[in-house]
């Protein structure tokens, strides 16, 4: 049976890459780039340059600077308009996992009439979408090379995962140096997504040997590195690991799957606004001690990919220093639990059976190494409050 991989067409990466952006646009044939970023980015001056160097170029742009974090079904309208009344021939998503979302559904919804609910999974969504260019400001998301995007349904809540190639960028501009500005509680969070994307893909049941490589190598750098980027931020050599591991473990989960971990953060995001990367980080631990003993060796494969175990280690042993190690980095991180963020634990409580149905609805559960049913799920939601 075969795999479908799938990739951006041109990838960019390194030290000054965004340089790039002109170069890649007029090998795409697109002269008219909508830029969809956040009002952030806009403040700092960092629109303008990009503006300055596609002028220099001879390219026109629009921008649309109201990407909201867990960007929702009304926030795309007004980017989708602006795709059309400006004339617009490619997308460009500048910033962090939101700004790179929020820019596949943009580039999807000008061209259909469509409502967003339509592309969630299970439906798969291949047919081609204008021209999409990912620039990720943050170490962590993957969206960059991943064939999905996630938006929030504004009529029921329902954070949708929206999956197909046509979602996959046509090409992605990887600079590290547009991540030393993050603070550390980003740093954390974005960090932990990264290092969950790759061993969830790792675990799948969809894994393969293609995307096995570059979680591993995902996991390895992570391991080396998040922990001296949280600490110093101006660690130029630990920004680029970081930055290039990110898109290492986009590229694997795209091309396996994600798992229990995000399943189960998607409604905590939903209901409680907690970001994605601390969604997953606050689970991370728990899901993996519960998932653990049905992956031993896949899990101990981790372990030892990441620096805390190694051949001399049973897989049991690993496996289990592995989890510790999780827990840890969450404690060495700053990760906060949920009673941490003042959540009525009353509201959490009322929630779990929903939580649980939405997590198991979005299909990730079913590629974990142990398929949960709703009362585990439940469960472990009840565990890290």
């Amino acid at each position: 049976m075969s795999t479908l991989i799938a990739l951006p067409r041109i990838l960019r990466i390194g030290a000054d890459a965004l340089a790039d952006l002109p170069a890649v646009l007029a090998d795409m044939g697109c002269r008219r780039p909508l830029i969809v970023t956040d009002d952030y980015l806009v403040s700092t001056g960092a629109v303008t340059r990009i503006g300055e160097g596609l002028r220099a170029a001879g390219i026109e742009f629009a921008v649309f600077g109201d990407v909201v974090p867990d960007p929702t079904t009304d926030s795309l309208k007004p980017a989708a308009d602006l795709v059309r009344t400006e004339g617009c021939d490619a997308v460009i998503g500048f910033g962090g996992g939101s700004s790179m979302d929020t820019a596949k559904a943009v580039a999807l919804l000008a061209t259909t009439d469509r409502p967003m609910r339509e592309f969630k999974a299970p439906t798969l969504t291949d047919e081609p979408l204008l021209p999409i260019i990912a620039i990720p400001t943050t170490a962590g998301s993957g969206s960059e090379a991943t064939r999905f995007t996630v938006i929030t349904d504004s009529e029921t809540g329902e954070k949708m995962l929206c999956p197909g190639i046509a979602f996959l960028p046509t090409a992605a501009i990887v600079d590290h140096t547009l991540t030393s500005s993050m603070p550390p509680r980003l740093t954390a969070d974005t960090g932990i997504d990264a290092l969950t994307h790759a061993v969830e893909a790792y675990v799948s049941r969809k894994a393969n040997p293609f995307s096995d490589s570059f979680a591993l190598t995902a996991i390895s750098t992570i391991g080396r590195y998040l922990r001296r980027a949280f600490a110093d931020g101006a660690d130029d050599q630990a920004r680029e690991h970081m930055m290039l591991a990110a898109t290492q473990a986009g590229i694997a989960f795209s091309n396996s799957s994600v798992a229990l971990v995000h399943g189960m953060s998607r409604p905590l995001g939903a209901h409680f606004h907690i970001s994605h990367g601390m969604s997953n980080a606050m689970l991370f631990p728990a899901v993996t001690e519960f998932s653990v003993g049905a992956a031993t060796a896949r899990y101990a494969d981790c372990a030892r990919a990441y620096g805390v175990a190694d051949d001399a280690h049973s897989d049991e042993a690993a496996a289990a220093l592995f989890v510790a190690e999780l827990r840890q980095l969450n404690h060495d991180l700053e990760v906060p639990a949920p009673h941490d963020l003042s959540i009525d634990p009353d509201q959490w409580a009322g929630l779990l059976p929903t939580m649980a149905e939405q997590a198991l609805a979005s299909g990730s559960p079913q590629n974990n190494p142990v398929v949960p049913t709703a009362d585990e799920i439940a469960a472990i939601y009840r565990s890290i409050f």
